[in-house]
């Protein structure tokens, strides 16, 4: 993954309480078992005039030119509801989106956002979302500013915050122990000698 310090980018307002994973992704759109040509289908059934069609919406804010490039998703409360499909992270992430800021994350769509190298920041009030505007998100120091300098501080667990400042995924931050992991099998071995090779 890519790690994930600073940030600054204009943010997308898609201010929707309750976005669920199959409204980010259709699961029309997952072709793929890959994380790769998921993009296109991100937000199909709002982005496109048609179901499976291309014809852009002209009233969805994707389609808006003064949001292109963004890396930043502003979302409502309890974002990423519904199934459990990693693939709406990965739409996300392959559409350029780096983070989201939102009042409340489904957990298990949080946690496919962090091992996908999206910050997911959560924030109970968005006072930012009228314009767009760029926004820094600085994830070592845990702050999102706006242009006008106003800043709010935002809590993320260790792991996730290590894992996405370090661009590890679960078996890179494993791998950080790996002395700690030895150490036990070398104690182990001594203890049940029987049960190695």
């Amino acid at each position: 993954m890519t790690p994930f310090t600073t940030l600054t980018s204009i943010a997308v307002p898609l201010i929707r309480d309750n976005i669920d994973t199959d409204a980010i992704i259709p699961s029309r759109e997952m072709k793929t078992v890959g994380k790769t040509g998921l993009a296109d289908g991100l937000f199909a059934g709002w982005r496109y005039t048609q179901v499976g069609g291309r014809e852009p919406e002209p009233g969805f804010v994707l389609n808006d030119p003064a949001y292109t490039g963004a890396a930043i998703l502003l979302a409502g409360a309890n974002v990423g509801c519904g199934s459990s499909r990693e693939h709406a992270a990965w739409a996300l992430a392959e559409y350029g989106f780096r983070a989201v800021i939102a009042p409340s994350f489904n957990p298990i769509f949080r946690g496919n956002c962090v091992r996908n190298g999206i910050v997911p920041v959560e924030l109970d009030a968005l006072p930012f979302a009228d314009a767009p505007q760029p926004l820094t998100i600085d994830l070592p120091a845990q702050t999102v500013a706006d242009a006008t300098g106003h800043v709010m501080d935002f809590a993320i667990d260790e792991e996730a915050k290590a894992m996405l400042v370090g661009g590890l995924d679960a078996i890179d931050l494993t791998l950080l122990r790996r002395d700690a992991i030895a150490a036990f099998r070398d104690k182990d071995r001594a203890v049940r000698p029987w049960a190695y090779r």
